[in-house]
């Protein structure tokens, strides 16, 4: 029977029932969920609840993976453009750096993240989902970057990771013209990497974080930093990035108790611990 209707319920210590985004955690794993109906539109509150939810999740222990959830109906469908219509130039200018490290915030997170979009990702929904590892998206998704169409460009990441994760001219087609691509065309280029029925993408989404739970989530980590940070700098420099974090895993537990099992037990058994 699929869960996707409904996220995991609070536990005393997540979000507060009033939130916009709330942080749920179920067995290692934490659904960073937006909830401000209709459109999830990415207003300053929900950018700076955004960014809380992310270091909440990066410094929990609990939390071994993410999912990045925006209900059955959508994911996001952008930025909460009445707000922004009354900011001035000089608004903007202090604005703009928060908003993108609202979201930097969440692609920093250290661990697995994952976005289970549905219907509209949009704008800054669009960019939400960009901040994710993985993207898992209904049959019926639509993604874009329509921020030509009211005069003004991405301004939370779209023109960088996009660019990065589909190629400048793809990224170029879609930034200039604010076309919609539908769920198909979005995984051929590479936008999404996986295409479901509507009604088993947070299912699915979560199975993929979920498989994280026992794994050695420094090790992870290491990973991560290494792919993350290899991508913006030159070979040779992303090869020194990876031989640091290599050697630095030997200092770790969950290295002695993964080799420690290979060797008696072969490969797949070990119990890691997170240290």
């Amino acid at each position: 029977m699929s869960t996707d209707a409904a996220a995991p319920d609070d536990s005393p210590a997540d979000s507060p029932a009033d939130a916009l985004v709330r942080l749920e955690v179920a067995d290692g794993v934490a659904t960073l969920r937006l909830d401000r109906p209709p459109m999830n539109a990415l207003s300053v509150q929900v950018q700076e609840e955004i960014r809380a939810a992310a270091a909440e999740a990066t410094e929990r222990d609990d939390v071994r993976a993410v999912v990045l959830y925006g209900g059955e109906k959508l994911f996001a469908a952008g930025a909460d453009v009445k707000e922004m219509a009354t900011m001035s130039h000089a608004d903007m200018v202090k604005r703009s750096g928060a908003l993108m490290s609202a979201l930097s915030a969440v692609a920093r997170i250290p661990k697995p993240v994952v976005a289970a979009v549905r219907g509209y990702a949009l704008g800054g929904g669009c960019e939400l989902a960009l901040t994710a590892d993985v993207r898992i998206a209904a049959d019926d998704a639509t993604l874009g970057q329509p921020e030509i169409l009211l005069g003004i460009i991405p301004g939370a990441g779209g023109t960088q990771r996009l660019t990065r994760l589909v190629g400048p001219s793809k990224a170029k087609d879609l930034i200039f013209t604010g076309r919609f691509v539908k769920a198909e065309e979005a995984l051929a280029i590479g936008l999404v990497d996986r295409v479901v029925p509507a009604d088993r993408v947070y299912d699915e989404a979560l199975a993929w974080a979920g498989q994280f739970s026992g794994a050695a989530a420094l090790a992870l980590r290491a990973a991560k930093e290494a792919i993350d940070r290899g991508a913006e700098v030159d070979l040779e420099t992303g090869l020194e990035i990876e031989r640091q974090q290599f050697a630095a895993l030997f200092a770790t537990e969950d290295r002695t108790r993964g080799m420690t099992s290979f060797v008696e037990q072969g490969p797949g058994k070990a119990s890691f611990v997170g240290r």
